[in-house]
């Protein structure tokens, strides 16, 4: 037993061109309300209002179950809630669309209330540190290239973790230009650094494969060279937490870290908004402003320079 049209509804997001990686986590978010129904013996024919509310408190819960249906200990955070009510939320409206029975109105499942986190950020210092942590601390040589191009490259465009990992090395032209499709699908340039340029180059001329991917998996003493394989998002996140743990780095850092750093020390060094918001592939700016608005030092250096009673 399945949710109704599930495969139809995983069909239509094919065709109508959402990426690989926004289906997968649909079709996760949708297992888990699959868990919630068949815990707690419960017909999809005969969901209400209240039963979508026993569905938020069900994922605010430690006895939930995964989308694999192993049992977890971990409080999702209020973000992975609201993202599994929206997909929950755009597979009724699929429902609706196409005149199958729903027993509740796709607008009565509301999100719920966010907390607004302080981000930290790292100093600039402990980031370059963390960057260049991989030809410190990473006892192959090979391996050591490789995870110090990943994080060059990343801190260098302010690209997203998936988006570094779908790389291709045909993406890059020799002056360091990257031409990607982002989130939704959206396409745009970002530009490497000389430094992150060198790095890519360094990384690339240590290896003998034939793979198109830019950053592929390492196993032993040979590159594994099937087409497909690339690096994890997983692996690159374990990689940055340990070479934070290495270096003491107390604010935690992630490759969204990274993105996040991008943005905010070029917001520190005068740079247009509207321009971070291209490099970041950011629909709204009111997004990319919070990465302006979250910069520490640039607010207290607006106060000192703008404040009316600052003579």
């Amino acid at each position: 037993m399945t949710l109704p049209s599930f495969d139809d509804y995983l069909l239509d997001l094919q065709v109508n061109n959402y990426s690989k990686e926004t289906i997968y986590n649909y079709e996760r978010d949708l297992l888990v309300f699959y868990s919630f129904l068949s815990d707690n013996n419960l017909s999809f024919k005969k969901l209400t209002k209240k039963s979508i509310n026993q569905y938020k408190a069900y994922l605010h819960s430690v006895d939930r179950k995964t989308a694999t249906d192993k049992k977890t200990t971990v409080h999702l955070s209020s973000y992975s809630v609201n993202r599994c009510l929206s997909s929950l939320r755009s597979y009724f409206k699929f429902l609706v669309d196409n005149d199958f029975p729903v027993p509740v109105s796709p607008d009565a499942i509301k999100l719920v209330k966010t907390d607004r986190k302080h981000p930290q950020i790292a100093e600039m210092h402990e980031l370059i540190s963390l960057i260049e942590a991989p030809t410190d601390y990473e006892k192959n040589k090979l391996v050591a290239l490789r995870n110090r191009a990943m994080l060059e490259t990343l801190f260098a465009t302010g690209m997203r973790i998936s988006e570094l990992t779908n790389l291709n090395r045909s993406q890059i032209d020799a002056s360091g230009r990257i031409f990607i499709k982002g989130k939704g699908r959206k396409e745009r340039f970002v530009y490497l650094t000389p430094r992150a340029l060198k790095c890519i180059g360094e990384y690339l001329e240590s290896r003998t494969d034939q793979s198109e991917a830019l950053f592929i998996p390492y196993n032993g003493t040979r590159y594994k060279n099937t087409k497909d394989r690339r690096i994890s998002n997983n692996y690159l996140q374990e990689r940055i937490k340990t070479y934070r743990e290495y270096l003491q780095i107390n604010v935690p850092i992630s490759a969204h870290s990274l993105r996040h750093g991008f943005a905010t020390y070029l917001a520190e060094n005068g740079a247009n908004p509207a321009a971070i918001q291209i490099l970041l592939g950011h629909e709204s700016l009111d997004t990319t402003t919070r990465y302006v608005n979250t910069s520490d030092r640039y607010a207290e250096e607006t106060h000192v320079k703008h404040h009316p009673l600052r003579k």
